[in-house]
């Protein structure tokens, strides 16, 4: 397994930290695109509905966000995996405009604290039990190819649902 298993989703050299300052926009657009209706719709058989991909996002989100600290506070520290398919199970409860809220405000403040690292704490180090180590500027790289590959996602789906 790669470090960033996203990384074919971005360009060499691509500005990550703008990648994710873009996506709570982005994703407001394909919402509205998309409309109440079709957000509940699979991506495809056994896909997630756009609100469970706005739910994930949110919980991702968190658990980027708490690396993104303990890489900082902690460094050569092991990163706590998680199986987004048991989160999943959960995704039921959550209404899009609450997902999308929290996956707002969290971006956000995990964006906030990018402002604040140098370039010392970007080559931190953490270690994820089955990528390896990675530093800390790699999670934000991986925050940017998960974005762009459910945004894509979303976009092919709105696309569909246009025509």
């Amino acid at each position: 397994m790669t470090l960033n298993p996203y990384a074919t989703f971005l360009e060499i050299g691509e500005d990550t930290q703008a990648i994710i300052a873009e996506t709570p926009r982005t994703l407001a657009s394909l919402l509205l695109a998309l409309g109440k209706e079709k957000s509940e719709t699979p991506l495809e058989p056994g896909k997630w509905s756009p609100r469970e991909v706005v739910a994930h996002l949110a919980d991702c989100e968190l658990m980027f966000g708490a690396r993104l600290r303990q890489a900082l506070a902690d460094p050569g520290s092991t990163i706590l995996p998680f199986d987004q398919d048991v989160y999943a199970q959960r995704y039921a409860t959550y209404d899009l405009v609450t997902a999308q809220a929290t996956f707002n405000a969290i971006r956000a403040w995990n964006l906030a604290l990018l402002t604040t690292v140098s370039a010392e704490d970007r080559s931190k180090e953490v270690t994820h039990p089955e990528r390896g180590t990675m530093t800390f500027w790699t999670i934000v790289e991986t925050m940017a190819g998960h974005d762009r590959n459910h945004l894509l996602r979303l976009q092919s789906f709105a696309e569909q649902a246009a025509s």
